[in-house]
């Protein structure tokens, strides 16, 4: 049983508010529920992720506003007046606007921490929630000077009973941060995709996984981000100024006919080499070296499983995992990354079972 202070209010039962939910009730929490749509609250309950919220119910201990950024701090605001003894949270994905919209307002706000879920999927609404959504996830929790210490630690303690990873971030610090590692590569991805639409079929035809990695998230909702990048939009600017400015250097690399522009391009390749590097890796640490064996499989039920099982009587941990689908045939690739000491073991006992290790 969580310590949180019970019943929890969800406001807003979208694909956060609903997975949040999901995993609450997972931990026998208490939870209401409210939406200004019936239709959105009516599969939220459905699907078991609580009660409708109703006039007279025992006030909340905890008020969770999940609804788009634009209206956050209006509900947010709402929710400190309605219960003036609960600690409010949000899981806009943008913190310094709705903060100073509520000092705007005169609002008292040491009840008040804001919150970001670093989690989500390209697809939306409450029949998309999944009460493990969170799981393992970094929690941004935004402590602000006048928040009271019990109010951080019941954000913390809402993080942490959903299975997620909480991480304390001023405000501002946190839409700094946001900008560069989700709204600029959400514009980019997006800008990526676009240029398909004025190519061939047969060009689109040819894609490998790589334009499947960078242009996943460009099937995210437009309304959902027209409001996040407006509401953070000077850091994003910032952002992809920056990237502006490596592209005109590029450019200009790729005009010079006598190759010298080549130099910019290695260094522009090595310094995407090093930053990738900075990306967490398994359980959140630097990414140690690893060898990725590809394992042509079978499309066929029940492969996929038998090969994670030759992998595991191997002995072998698996660093990370990728599909790659072959053109006109039913063959997949599974490219197994390991650790560089276990890659020929591996290799040598998956071709001793009868798969195909290619390279």
């Amino acid at each position: 049983m969580s310590a949180l202070p019970q019943p929890v209010l969800v406001i807003g039962t979208g694909l956060i508010g609903t997975s949040l939910a999901l995993a609450l009730r997972r931990c026998g929490v208490v939870v209401l529920l409210e939406d200004r749509d019936p239709a959105a609250l009516a599969v939220a309950v459905q699907r078991g992720a609580g009660v409708a919220a109703v006039p007279g119910d025992t006030a909340p201990g905890l008020v969770v506003v999940a609804v788009p950024p634009a209206a956050t701090a209006a509900v947010v605001g709402q929710a400190l007046d309605r219960f003036p003894t609960a600690v409010v949270t949000d899981v806009a994905s943008v913190k310094v606007p709705v903060l100073r919209a509520l000092l705007a307002a005169g609002q008292p706000v040491d009840r008040y921490v804001g919150g970001h879920p670093m989690a989500g999927r390209e697809v939306s609404g409450p029949a998309a929630a999944r009460a493990d959504l969170l799981d393992d996830r970094a929690w941004v929790v935004t402590p602000h000077p006048g928040a009271a210490d019990r109010a951080v630690a019941v954000v913390q303690e809402l993080a942490l009973a959903v299975r997620a990873l909480p991480v304390l971030m001023p405000p501002e610090e946190h839409d700094r941060a946001v900008a560069l590692v989700s709204h600029a590569p959400q514009v980019l991805s997006s800008l990526l995709a676009a240029r398909l639409l004025d190519s061939s079929e047969t060009a689109v035809s040819i894609a490998g996984q790589g334009l499947r990695d960078m242009t996943r998230i460009a099937a995210s909702d437009p309304s959902l981000w027209v409001e996040i990048l407006a509401a953070n939009a000077a850091k994003v600017g910032d952002v992809l100024a920056a990237v502006r400015d490596d592209l005109d250097r590029l450019l200009a690399a790729l005009e010079v006919a006598d190759g010298t522009g080549a130099t910019v391009l290695v260094d522009a390749l090595r310094r995407g080499n090093a930053g990738r590097q900075r990306v967490p890796g398994k359980h959140g640490a630097r990414p140690a070296p690893t060898v990725e064996l590809p394992v042509a499989v079978p499309d066929a039920p029940g492969e996929l499983g038998r090969l994670f099982a030759a992998v595991a009587a191997a002995g072998v941990s698996v660093e990370d995992v990728r599909i790659e689908h072959v053109l006109g045939r039913p063959t997949g690739v599974v490219e197994i990354a390991v650790a560089q000491p276990a890659a020929e073991p591996l290799a040598a006992a998956l071709r001793d079972g009868g798969w195909e290790v290619r390279g």
